[in-house]
């Protein structure tokens, strides 16, 4: 199983500014020495010296992962604006995929607003799309914000073959991976999905608030959450931010933390970014998660914080 990220963010998408591209080079431009532009090597290892704020960016697109399992099949969860750079390299890569599962966790802007423009994929004939929730009025939902006045284009005009299929229950099966999926807490609702193939499982929390009812040993919780090798979990928050927006559906980083080493999850990925924050932000926020993690004493918990493009395998 494959995973790739094509938006981090939350609320909204954030692209660099002029001025933050500006400030960048500005600050490479004083820590570069002669001696580092003397070779291609020196070169290379002087830009692979530099932090993540300044060489590489978090990412500015909303929420969207790629899922491949061993069978090829494509499973993407929630259709942010992450999702046009999917399509966009699809097609750049001229890779044969007609057959494509969207699963939403909720409906939310940030998490449809790439919908309309997965091109070329929604408007070539032969393809299928499939889009699932537990929610009611699925296909109503989808296809109301692509009306006038809120769109010019309907679903309507989309020449693929659409689907809109209700979750029943609490799983299904899908070709060689078993799907769960779990209601949080989150302003609206909210579901978490679970994706388990060959013994290997990942779980997407995203917009999802951890109360102290996540932590309780009851069935529900411990078969959904407990021993997972990855958990993409929404960070949105300092500790102090949770509490001054208690109820707003996010989560603390610390309170992550302790989430994924209560339930003995392997794998930890920050994810849900604040649309406020910059990339050097987001890096000072993970350094204080790793410190974090350290005092807690968890030496098996992997803690990485999600990047747009970032790929896993499991």
């Amino acid at each position: 199983m494959k995973l790739k990220f094509w938006g981090v963010r939350g609320s909204i998408p954030t692209p660099l500014t002029p001025e933050q591209i500006k400030s960048r080079i500005a600050a490479v431009i004083m820590r570069v020495r002669r001696s580092d532009l003397e070779s291609t090597e020196s070169r290379r290892l002087f830009l692979e010296s530099l932090p993540p704020y300044l060489y590489g960016t978090i990412g500015g697109n909303t929420t969207c992962i790629e899922i491949r399992a061993a069978d090829n099949k494509m499973i993407i969860i929630d259709a942010g604006s992450g999702l046009r750079g999917l399509g966009a390299s699809l097609s750049e890569r001229g890779e044969k995929v007609n057959e494509f599962h969207i699963f939403f966790t909720h409906f939310h802007w940030d998490h449809l607003q790439g919908l309309p423009f997965f091109a070329p994929v929604v408007f070539t004939p032969g393809n299928k799309l499939f889009f699932y929730s537990p929610e009611d009025d699925l296909e109503l939902i989808l296809k109301g914000q692509m009306r006038k006045p809120y769109f010019p284009i309907t679903m309507e005009m989309m020449n693929a073959e659409l689907s809109f299929i209700k979750l029943e229950g609490t799983e299904m099966a899908m070709g060689s991976t078993l799907i769960k999926w779990k209601a949080m807490r989150h302003p609206g609702g909210c579901y978490a999905y679970k994706i388990t193939e060959n013994e290997k499982s990942l779980i997407f929390a995203t917009d999802s608030e951890i109360t102290l009812d996540d932590f309780k040993r009851v069935e529900e919780n411990s078969s959904f959450f407990e021993k997972v090798d990855l958990l993409i979990l929404d960070a949105q928050y300092t500790l102090g931010e949770a509490i001054e927006k208690y109820d707003w559906g996010h989560t603390s980083y610390s309170m992550a933390i302790d989430f994924a080493t209560e339930w003995g999850i392997k794998a930890l990925a920050l994810f849900h970014h604040e649309p406020n924050y910059t990339d050097r932000k987001i890096y000072s926020i993970h350094n204080s998660a790793e410190w974090y993690l350290a005092r807690l004493g968890d030496k098996k918990l992997k803690l990485f914080t999600a990047v747009e493009g970032l790929e896993i395998n499991l």
